[in-house]
Order: C-alpha cells, then sequence, then structure tokens
C-alpha cells in the first residue's frame, strides 16, 4: 500500500464508449452459454486508486486492474469502508478488474448493472446493493470473486438483484439480505447459472420475516462432496443491530425457492 500515490485518472467517471477488449477473456455484454463461463482474466493495465471512482452512465474499464491506495489501501473486514466505485442509479460498470486490496467493492445508490467485473481478492464486500425503491433492480451478469472472507454481494437496500453467469470460490455467503440493518426492506435475489467452488458457507441468506426470497437455478457446486456449502439459509432479521437468528435452510416454497434438482454437484 502506497499512500502517496495518486490515481491514475480523475476520480469522476462520465459516460464512455466501449472499450477494446483483451482478447484473454470475453467481455460481451451477454456472456456465453448457459454452462459455459468465462476464464478468469488477464489484466491490461493496472491503476492505483486513492479516491472513490464516481459512475453515471457506463464506465468500461477495459479490463484494468483497480486496486486501491492511500485511503482505500485497506483491505481488512471493518464496516464503513468507502468503496473503489459509487454507482449512481441506473449506472453500468464494465470489464473491470478488482485487484487487492480492494476496499469495500462497488456500491450502487440505486439500480446499477455489473458486467464482466472480477474480485480477486475481496476485501469488505464485493458490491452493496442500497437502493431504497422497492423497484430497484441490479444485475451482476458475468465475472466472478475470491477470497472473501465474509460476504461477496450485501443487499442492504430495496429491490431485487439478478445474479447470472457469475462464479465464486473461497467465500462466506455469496448474497446476503442485510440481517440488521437499521432500516429494513423486503430483499429479492434471482440467482442463475453460477458456479461455486469450496470452501464456501452460503450461497444465498434471505430474512424470511421481512418476506424476503431468494430464486435459484443452474446452481453448480465443485469440490463439496459433503454437502457442507448451504444452498439458502433463513433468518430472523432485525433492525437493532443484534446477529440475527438462524431459522433453517433448504427449500421451503416461501423464502428459498428452488428445486433440488437445480443444484448439481461436481
Amino acid at each position: 500500500m502506497n499512500g502517496s500515490t495518486p490515481p491514475a485518472s480523475t476520480p469522476t467517471a462520465t459516460p464512455t464508449a466501449s472499450a477494446p477488449a483483451s482478447p484473454s477473456a470475453p467481455v460481451d455484454d451477454e456472456p456465453a452459454g448457459d454452462t459455459a463461463f468465462a476464464s478468469w482474466p488477464t489484466a491490461t493495465d493496472e491503476q492505483p486508486v486513492s479516491s472513490t471512482i464516481e459512475v453515471k452512465g457506463v464506465y468500461d474499464g477495459s479490463l484494468k486492474r483497480f486496486h486501491g491506495s492511500g485511503d482505500l489501501g485497506g483491505s481488512g473486514q471493518d464496516e464503513g469502508q468507502d468503496p473503489m466505485f459509487e454507482l449512481a442509479d441506473g449506472a453500468t460498470l464494465k470489464n473491470v478488474i478488482l485487484g487487492s486490496p480492494a476496499a469495500d467493492g462497488v456500491h450502487c445508490s440505486g439500480s446499477c448493472t455489473l458486467v464482466n467485473v472480477w474480485w480477486e481478492d475481496v476485501g469488505e464486500d464485493a458490491a452493496s446493493f442500497k437502493g431504497k425503491s422497492a423497484s430497484a433492480a441490479y444485475v451482476v451478469d458475468g465475472g466472478g470473486a475470491r477470497k472473501a472472507d465474509d460476504k461477496v454481494f450485501q443487499h442492504n437496500g430495496a429491490g431485487t438483484l439478478t445474479v447470472k453467469n457469475f462464479q465464486v470460490s473461497d467465500f462466506g455467503k455469496l448474497y446476503r439480505s442485510c440481517g440488521n440493518c437499521g432500516t429494513q426492506y423486503e430483499r429479492h435475489v434471482v440467482i442463475d447459472n453460477v458456479l461455486v467452488t469450496s470452501p464456501g458457507k452460503v450461497i444465498a441468506g434471505v430474512n424470511s420475516n421481512y418476506g424476503d426470497t431468494a430464486t435459484l437455478s443452474g446452481v453448480t457446486i465443485v469440490g463439496d462432496g459433503k454437502k457442507k456449502i448451504v444452498v439458502c439459509e433463513r433468518f430472523k432479521g432485525n433492525d437493532s443491530g443484534d446477529e440475527p437468528t438462524a431459522l433453517g435452510s433448504g427449500p421451503d416454497g416461501t423464502s428459498c425457492l428452488y428445486e433440488t434438482s437445480e443444484v448439481t454437484y461436481q
């Protein structure tokens, strides 16, 4: 970490045209195939980031590796860290590699789209979704995350998150609806065509007492012969900051919506 290193470009991102893709990894807006997953990409360049990059419109990172420096140079699990990227309502972030340290990853203040975004070493969280409207729609399409001590996707706000064509390995929870936020919402997640590689703890965690749902399909779990990874876990959330109470796991037709045939073990 080098506190004196300035960001390589201005921290405010305006709408940009799509940049040329690296030939080493596909960067199409629609990742190919229902069962095919892109290889982890090779970074085309490096960019240190010492203050949050604010994104409005479309930001195409051209598969550069962005890593924190200065005030964003931490890699711990402390709550309240600043993100590397802050996406305005309706913004799109694409073709980005977040290296280490990654601070608090990506924040979405409203609806947002993340396309072909890769986290090499998740810091506090890979991405947090904070829109306040029940109609907020967040989409993660393609990409992947590794080394998440706790959560990959943290859903603090309202609305629906869709995660598709995504791969994750060495993680705590792929998705968690906030269990003890001061303001609670009904939240929904749709997880489709994901490749999950052990070790990991939970794919989706939801608060059944707030009406949350997790809909899962096309889940492939690798290296978990004893089936220790929980596909969907239900909690009793609260707004007092207390640790939420675990209520159970598995499909229940109400909060955890999937058929066991949608989960394949390799």
